[in-house]
């Protein structure tokens, strides 16, 4: 199954994004139309995908989980808490219900987002638990020039200029991340308690795993890296969380995000359990060994 959570961000009024804040609500729109990445893939591979809007100011749309939080406040993570406690916990168990809500539990869960200026707020999350330097977390994301990453580093300083030292992983995420982060949290910790693996998308998802993964380091071996996309950030997200980068099944330049990584990846998945399950070995297929002590060289 995928999940794919969506939410707007404050912060996108300091110009962090190349795009409006309102494209992420015409996406909403374009996931259940069928058009997105997302959709496509998910479709021909036969993959169900659900939307959940946790932080989306639009109409209901049919096809589309809203959550409580949709309609609950949330800030400019540059100079307030990103969600207000109540704001967080309801996020927080939207994604944990959107697990426990599939008609049929998945042996494999692919979380995606969308949101408008998420990168900023993974960013922050990032640099936040991995005690990175805004520099080396910040990113282009949705394609910014130069004077826009500038600006985004400039806003991810702030934020953590803000958070007090030792904060738990999840105050983290409550101060300077998303909806949609908070959502795909609780989502991981759902799905790890019920034994479901987890492969996980991009920088952003990434983001609000890590900030699982540290509030509660037993989901890990259920972590499945789908690939390493282009944010400068993620590799030291990936060592973070697997120990190595280069266990991403792939390594595209991706930027996209919506689960777009991890719905490339599963079938690569698929077809290594496949082989793993299903392929003879020497002895029960018949096939003689080489001898002991034969050279495998020329």
């Amino acid at each position: 199954a995928c999940l794919l959570f969506a939410a707007e961000h404050p912060v996108t009024r300091h110009g962090v994004s190349a795009y409006p804040s309102e494209v992420t609500a015409a996406m909403v729109a374009n996931f259940v139309g069928g058009g997105a990445a997302a959709s496509v893939l998910s479709r021909r591979q036969g993959i169900p995908l659900q939307v959940v809007n946790v932080g989306v100011a639009m109409p209901a749309l049919p096809g589309v989980v809203r959550g409580a939080s949709a309609d609950m406040p949330a800030g400019d993570l540059r100079t307030e808490d990103a969600m207000p406690p109540a704001t967080f916990d309801a996020a927080f168990a939207a994604g944990r219900a959107a697990v426990a809500n599939l008609a049929e539990a998945p042996r494999v869960l692919l979380l995606g987002e969308m949101g408008i200026g998420n990168t900023t707020a993974a960013s922050a999350v990032v640099a936040a638990l991995l005690g990175m330097n805004p520099e080396d977390a910040v990113g282009a994301g949705t394609g910014v020039d130069a004077a826009g990453r500038a600006r985004k580093v400039a806003v991810v300083h702030d934020a953590l200029a803000r958070l007090p030292a030792g904060l738990a992983p999840l105050e983290v995420l409550r101060c300077v991340g998303g909806r949609e982060l908070a959502a795909i949290a609780g989502a991981s910790l759902e799905a790890a308690e019920r034994g479901i693996a987890i492969l996980v998308d991009g920088f952003i998802v990434s983001a609000g795993v890590l900030a699982a993964a540290r509030h509660e380091p037993g989901i890990t071996p259920y972590l499945i890296p789908a690939h390493r996309s282009r944010e400068v950030g993620h590799r030291r997200v990936l060592e973070a969380l697997v120990g190595d980068a280069s266990l991403a099944l792939l390594d595209l330049d991706l930027a996209l995000g919506e689960a777009s990584g991890a719905l490339l990846a599963f079938p690569l998945l698929e077809l290594a359990l496949a082989t793993h399950a299903e392929m003879a070995t020497f002895d029960s297929a018949g096939v003689p060994d080489r001898e002991e002590g034969e050279s495998t060289l020329p």
